[in-house]
Order: structure tokens, then sequence, then C-alpha cells
């Protein structure tokens, strides 16, 4: 059985979820580019049944319920009450989804699935290959994978420049992080992430690289401010505390002012592997 996954779960329905909730519309624009790239890898058919693992506020789990119709099925589940508030708001009552509240690396699932997809949703267990070794029961033999998550730090620099400004004014001794650690950047390490899937019971694993700019706003200021909310900088000002917030949020401005556009949006380059395999 997995781990408990208890710090992420406190996290997705603490701040963090909130955040995503009050911002669906914006968040979900931010990351749509990567999420379309890994519905295409997966090509849900009409008919069948998915299973979108961290489903947050609904998004990919609409799309793919377009893609299966009415003969097919699909059940989205998350760990944040939340976003699947927001989930099953924007639903509106549609038979051919269902959003569960549950932690997809422990939960006992009541059907076979022909599709496990996740938009960003598969890299914050405890113990990934437990996690996947779960999963594997809920996916018929023969039955595919496909999901996106994100390439290094490094590889990201939506994600790096107002990191590393925000470590630099947070006055925090902020320790190296671990690079398999539960979070954003967990499965970076293709080669990593291909012997946790076939130790967990897939086989015919593929990572294709895929690249996508960030709006991350229509000016250096909400670009900033946005940063200060979401991806690895909003994890840093929460540790800080609200007083060093204006000082962060100032540092983040003045890295990302000489990467705005001519029209002073910002956008930068985000990078993700787009996975697929079999279960076998």
């Amino acid at each position: 059985m997995a781990g408990d996954n208890a710090k992420q779960i406190a996290d997705w329905n603490g701040a963090v979820g909130a955040h995503w909730a009050a911002e669906q519309e914006r968040n979900d624009r931010l990351i749509r580019a990567f999420g379309e790239a890994a519905l295409a890898a997966a090509g849900a058919r009409a008919g069948e049944a998915v299973l979108d693992v961290g489903c947050g506020c609904g998004d990919t789990s609409l799309a793919l319920a377009d893609s299966v119709g009415v003969t097919g099925r699909v059940v989205g589940v998350d760990v944040s009450a939340a976003m699947l508030a927001v989930a099953r708001t924007r639903a509106n009552g549609r038979e051919n989804v269902t959003f569960v509240e549950a932690d997809a690396s422990r939960a006992e699932l009541p059907e076979t699935f022909d599709l496990l997809y996740s938009r960003f949703g598969v890299m914050f267990f405890d113990e990934p290959e437990a996690a996947f070794r779960q999963l594997r029961k809920a996916i018929r033999t023969g039955g595919r994978v496909a999901f996106c998550c994100w390439q290094r730090p490094q590889d990201n620099p939506w994600a790096m420049v107002p990191m590393l400004a925000a470590q630099g004014a947070s006055g925090l001794d902020m320790p190296r992080p671990d690079p398999h650690a539960p979070g954003p950047f967990a499965f970076a390490d293709a080669v990593r992430l291909a012997g946790i899937l076939e130790a967990a019971g897939f086989g015919s694993v593929e990572a294709e690289p895929f690249e996508a700019p960030m709006f991350l706003g229509s000016s250096v200021r909400s670009a900033a401010e946005g940063c200060t909310k979401m991806g690895p900088a909003s994890r840093i000002a929460r540790e800080a505390g609200p007083d060093r917030l204006p000082a962060i949020t100032e540092a983040v401005a003045a890295a990302l002012t000489p990467l705005a556009g001519a029209d002073g949006s910002v956008a930068l380059p985000g990078r993700v592997w787009v996975v697929t395999a079999r279960a076998t």
C-alpha cells in the first residue's frame, strides 16, 4: 500500500487547493496546452472508461467526457475538496462524469478502466512505485496510461526564475531540495520514471518532450503576483510569511522585467514529458 501522502493532502485542502479553486479559469488556461498534449497521446475513444488522477477542478475530466461520449464514463479522483466542488459545478449534472474525493494511490476503485490519464496529478505520491502498483489494479490488462509531468526545474524558466528570486528575498535558509521528493518535479528524470512504471506493472513506457509557453501575466506586476500564489515561488512565499511577501514580490518582478515582451506581458517556456504506457 502506498504511503499516506498526508502532507500533500493537507496542502491541497489548504492554501494551495483554495487558490486553484478560486483561480480555476486562469490556472487552467496556464497549463491547458500541456494537458491537451497528453489528451492527444491518450486518444480516449467513445465508450471507454477513463480514470483521471488528480483531476482538480475538472478541466481534463470534462474534455475526456466529451471524447468518450454518452456510452463512456469518466471518474475524476482528487484529494482536494475545494477543487472537486468546482469540478462538480462545472459538470452541471453530466451523467458520464463522476468526481470522487480520494487518494488515488490508496483508493479501491469499483471498476476497471481502459485508460488512466493525468495532467500533473501523479507526481505527489510519497511512495510512487506503490502508488502506481495500486493504480495498476484499476486498469485492465492492455489498458493505456497517458499523463504529463514537468521536466527539471532548470528546464522550466517559468518556475526557476521566480523561484530563485523568491528564495533570495525570503530570508530563509533553504535546504537543497531532494529532486525525487513528492512535488511538481518529482518525475523530471524520465529514466527513473520508466523504472517506477515498469516495476508497478506497466510496459511500453515512452516519455516524449513537449514545450509550450506559460503565460504568467499581462504585465510584470501581475506575473510576479501570480508567481507568489502558484508554483515553486509560492511555496517559498508561504514559508517566509506575509511580512516577507512584498519583498519577495518585488524580487520576482525584478527578475521577470528583462524577460517581458514588447507589450509588457510575461510568457516563459514550460517543458514537460508526455508519458505513455500499457498495463501488462
